[in-house]
């Protein structure tokens, strides 16, 4: 019975301890880790969230890039951090849900070590054709694909990176032989494309949008749900008859495993906040990006479902484990 009064009275001391925190959260600067280098998506968004975060609140927070080993060295710090929501972490889905299948030792378990706070946007994978190429819709690109098995290329930014893991799930799904080209990045993959090169490119709007716009690229089809707003006329991949080609590039933030409910639960609703806004999703569309807004509940389920979807992406693609 004694026990049961001490440890009675020790979560209670420490529940009032960490409603404490949470009422005066953040009462210091905030580090937002991107483990990427400036000037890509996961860093503006992260800089979008971060100055939204410092007008309604008046809250500093630092963006720190951390780029190396593919985000690794960045996340670290994050998942290794006192979890007292100080040191945040902004990463996107090949941080979370590819390196583990990627590298072989990893020091750091994203699903363990790391506290799911919300996503903030994704950027669904399309594939882009030459406009030069004999194909107008995704049916057209397969029967050309089959009857010439082995003689279409398609461009990447390396093995393992998500266009070419959503590449070859495509290739695998619809039953047609493709042959990779990997490039280091997408510009030169994308230059190619234009050339004629290589007939195909899996990729975010983002990189492509001004080719698309001007007619030299044509999108044949959205890896997602549903239809871009950007791209309204472009089918997704279950109308175009390719039904479970889901994949995207994905954005959100993220704590270090064990900080308190209340500080998660108080991040994600200046997520929402922010998302909510005129101004932001405006931001967001200018840069490809879709707003994506859940609870961190729903996106723990979230991340758990995709970890499974690119485990096996990454296992069926045979890419070497580094």
């Amino acid at each position: 019975m004694r026990i049961s009064v001490v440890t009675l009275t020790i979560g209670l001391v420490l529940s009032a301890s960490i409603s404490a925190v949470a009422e005066t959260y953040p009462s210091k600067t905030i580090r937002l880790i991107v483990p990427t280098s400036a000037g890509g998506t996961t860093d503006l968004l992260a800089r979008i969230f971060a100055k939204h975060i410092e007008a309604k609140i008046g809250a500093q927070v630092v963006v720190e890039n951390r780029p190396g080993a593919d985000g690794n060295i960045g996340m670290e710090v994050v998942a290794k951090a006192p979890p007292d929501g100080y040191t945040l972490a902004f990463a996107n889905t090949g941080h979370i849900v590819i390196n583990p299948f990627i590298f072989k030792s990893m020091p750091y378990d994203p699903l363990k070590d790391l506290a799911m706070v919300g996503p903030i946007g994704e950027a669904p994978q399309l594939l882009v054709v030459n406009s030069k190429l004999p194909v107008k819709t995704l049916a057209d690109f397969i029967a050309l694909a089959k009857a010439n098995p082995g003689k279409l290329n398609y461009a990447s930014a390396g093995p393992g990176s998500t266009p070419q893991l959503a590449a070859d799930q495509f290739a695998r799904i619809s039953g047609v032989s493709l042959v990779h080209v990997p490039y280091r990045g997408t510009t030169p993959g994308i230059t190619d494309l234009l050339g004629g090169t290589v007939q195909m490119i899996s990729i975010s709007l983002g990189p492509v949008k001004g080719y698309v716009e001007s007619g030299m690229l044509r999108v044949l089809v959205v890896a997602a749900k549903k239809r871009l707003a950007l791209l309204p006329d472009v089918p997704t991949a279950a109308e175009a008859g390719v039904a479970g080609y889901d994949m995207a590039t994905w954005f959100g933030l993220f704590a270090p495993s064990g900080t308190p409910k209340e500080i998660v639960d108080q991040l994600n609703g200046w997520i929402a906040d922010m998302l909510a806004n005129a101004e932001t999703q405006k931001r967001l569309f200018a840069n490809s990006v879709e707003p994506l807004s859940m609870n961190s509940d729903d996106f723990t389920r979230f991340i758990a479902a995709e970890a499974v979807k690119w485990e096996r992406a990454v296992r069926e693609s045979g890419v070497p484990m580094q």
